[in-house]
């Protein structure tokens, strides 16, 4: 397998894409997490049942986010994507998360060439409010059998947000 971190860049992100790679498929409850000083993957934890993924995670190559680790992504795709699989994504926002009392940012992306629905997704706004609703109940969740309290969605933003998390996130990657 190789180092994604050295394989791969961000992407163009001033321009809408990233490169972002899968941990986690949407609907697994595995806690699938990369592992930078072994460039593998690794499993941390398995989750309840009942806090399955809504929608696959993964991560930004060559990115750090407040809490040190890669900038993390929520990748829409109606089917899971298995571990491991790259692709290219069209940023359409970000949700603002906390967890345990530090800024985790989530870049929220599609495929770049999504044939299935035409491209039709560019903004949060396309994904609809209960969509927001229902990853916003896991996020503020998905701890609270083992540390409740601990996690908070802070809210939404556009893809120009997301845009600037992506450049601190790559600024950070850089002053290593």
């Amino acid at each position: 397998m190789a180092d994604y971190n050295q394989v791969l860049t961000p992407g163009d992100y001033q321009n809408g894409s990233v490169n972002t790679v899968v941990e986690i498929p949407q609907g697994s409850f595995l806690k699938i997490e990369w592992d930078r000083e072994r460039a593998c993957f690794m499993l941390d934890r398995v989750e309840p049942s009942i806090y399955a993924k809504p929608v696959n995670y993964g991560f930004i190559p060559q990115t750090r986010d407040e809490d040190g680790d890669e900038l993390d992504t929520l990748i829409v795709c109606d089917e899971p994507i298995p571990t491991g699989v790259w692709l290219e994504a069209k940023i359409i926002g970000v949700m603002n998360f906390i967890d345990g009392g530090e800024a985790d940012h989530k870049i929220v992306v599609v495929p770049a060439d999504d044939r299935n629905t035409g491209d039709s997704i560019k903004t949060l706004d396309d994904l609809g409010e209960r969509w927001k609703q229902k990853v916003s109940e896991h996020f503020a969740h998905y701890k609270d059998l083992k540390k409740p309290g601990t996690t908070v969605v802070e809210g939404w933003g556009d893809v120009e947000a997301a845009k600037a998390i992506i450049a601190a996130s790559i600024e950070r990657w850089n002053k290593k």
